[in-house]
């Protein structure tokens, strides 16, 4: 069996990852394929093309992206042509993925959509390219079922695949002395992003929060998540002389640990409602992209898990808002009240029941060999 998969961020990469790793377990043998990253590689999937080229944040930087973004497709075009794949799943992703689900249809390939677009919030006319190209889309979030039965595209909700990696350290006080803080001292974790993009939109306003915060409280430590794709020089640069401790591949550990946690929007949203900490939301795009994407985006909240809970469990600071003295402020209300500390961690324990039980990358590699297996009986007769 043979496989096509497709995702151009680093969160789609840890997905499909782990997707690979179930599917092989059914399918020993799978012939896998096509734009990924180092979780996808680590299963044995054959890149045409790395997910730190292919990242992009925003409108406007797409487009200054267009020339290689348009090479990567072709060259996946020509690889599907000479392969002929039994199925292809695309992850996310869809100013580029949707426009291939449109190829493969052509070329008489089945699709798969894992993470849906964001149809929900915006461009909903996507609906029906979506209905017309993929043969099956797979959700995360339970609010998107009903969307696609709706619009009467085949769907499941598989449940999201971070209930299964996300863990906990055993002991945080002892993770906490592994990373050089102090257990007794209060930890304010700082996630500014992971790509370079967000972190120079996002580090400077969190980087005043710390300055204002360490002069007020001594006490506080300031652990920084340092992601993979990040460059600890710069980082370190933008950090400058304030104690803020850099830990790198430690995020989770951060989280479980914490006692308050400032967080770009995003996947790690996701992490940090999973293991239940209080956090502050936050995030900065380029002004006109924000400017263009504002009149086009339909939602209430911007963080995922005040989308799930469908009301406001954590603060959100974003774009304009986003200003030391307000992050500042937000994080010493959580300091300051343990009652609220302990309401938000309810919440976020309804939000993580709401993402479903484990076993999520399981169920999608099920209906995904289901329809590759479609696929072969179809060509057969």
């Amino acid at each position: 069996m043979r496989l096509l998969l497709s995702c151009g961020e680093p969160s789609g990469d840890l997905y499909a990852g782990e997707l690979v790793r179930e599917l092989r377990l059914r399918e020993p043998d799978l012939e896998v394929f096509g734009l990924g990253g180092d979780h996808m590689a680590s299963q044995g999937a054959e890149l045409l093309a790395h997910v730190k080229d292919l990242a992009v944040v925003g409108l406007l930087e797409v487009v200054a992206h267009l020339r290689s973004l348009r090479r990567v497709f072709d060259r996946v075009l020509s690889e599907v042509e000479r392969r002929r794949p039994d199925v292809a799943v695309l992850v996310d992703y869809p100013d580029f993925n949707l426009r291939l689900a449109r190829q493969l249809r052509q070329r008489g390939v089945r699709v798969v959509y894992y993470v849906s677009p964001q149809v929900w919030a915006w461009r909903r006319g996507r609906l029906d390219s979506i209905r017309k190209t993929v043969d099956h889309m797979l959700v995360i979030f339970p609010f998107e079922e009903a969307l696609y039965r709706e619009a009467d595209v085949p769907v499941t909700f598989v449940g999201h695949p971070l209930v299964d990696l996300v863990r906990a350290p055993a002991d945080p006080a002892a993770f906490l002395e592994s990373v050089g803080l102090d257990p007794k001292r209060p930890v304010v974790a700082l996630l500014p992003g992971s790509r370079p993009k967000e972190i120079g939109h996002n580090l400077p306003p969190m980087m005043g929060a710390v300055e204002r915060l360490a002069a007020e409280r001594p006490d506080l430590q300031f652990p920084l998540a340092l992601a993979p794709a990040l460059d600890p020089a710069a980082v370190a640069n933008a950090v400058g002389s304030l104690p803020v401790r850099v830990v790198a591949n430690q995020t989770q550990g951060l989280l479980a640990s914490c006692t308050v946690a400032v967080v770009a929007s995003g996947t790690a949203t996701v992490e940090a409602a999973l293991l239940g900490a209080p956090m502050v939301v936050i995030y900065r795009l380029a002004p006109l992209t924000y400017l263009l994407g504002r009149r086009l985006v339909k939602v209430s909240h911007f963080a995922m898990a005040n989308l799930i809970a469908g009301e406001r469990v954590v603060p959100e600071v974003i774009q304009r808002e986003l200003t030391p003295e307000r992050v500042a402020a937000e994080v010493r209300a959580l300091l300051d009240d343990p009652g609220r500390r302990q309401r938000m961690r309810a919440g976020l324990a309804e939000v993580k029941r709401r993402l479903g039980k484990p076993g999520a990358s399981a169920r999608a590699a099920e209906t995904v060999l289901d329809v590759a297996r479609q696929s072969k009986k179809a060509l057969d007769t």
